[in-house]
């Protein structure tokens, strides 16, 4: 499962930094700057979490505990909600479309997964520690 995890790392780095330039050069000429904020703001968040998902990943190979697992699909699920809500708001704003508000309501969801990832991943070096001991 650790492979899983960091391939699936590597594969979102490489689409923050493709999403990264995007927002960068032609983004900023379609969007208000709110909306390049968001998208900026959604960037920098998945780049964050790519890292934490690399780290939760060599937890896994060194110790294979639930909790870890548990982060791990946590970080993806938060990337997937919080930067994709982001993504996804940005996109209709640039194509014009009104009457998707609703999708803001999706980014809080990914923000509270982030949150429990964490979490997961505290709970996992402490059981993790408690092993070793």
């Amino acid at each position: 499962m650790h492979k899983g995890f960091l391939t699936t790392a590597a594969l979102l780095g490489c689409l923050a930094v493709a999403l990264g330039a995007f927002g960068a050069h032609a983004l900023k000429a379609i969007v208000t700057e709110q909306m390049l904020n968001a998208y900026e703001t959604g960037v920098r968040y998945q780049f964050y979490h790519v890292f934490a998902l690399a780290l939760t990943a060599l937890c896994i190979k060194q110790n294979p505990q639930p909790h870890f697992h548990t982060a791990g699909r946590l970080f993806i699920t938060g990337i997937i909600l919080f930067s994709g809500s982001l993504y996804v708001m940005t996109w209709l704003d640039a194509a014009g479309i009104t009457g998707m508000k609703w999708i803001g309501a999706i980014t809080p969801l990914g923000g509270l997964a982030f949150v429990a990832a964490w979490v997961f991943l505290a709970l996992g070096f402490q059981k993790a520690h408690k092993v070793e001991n």
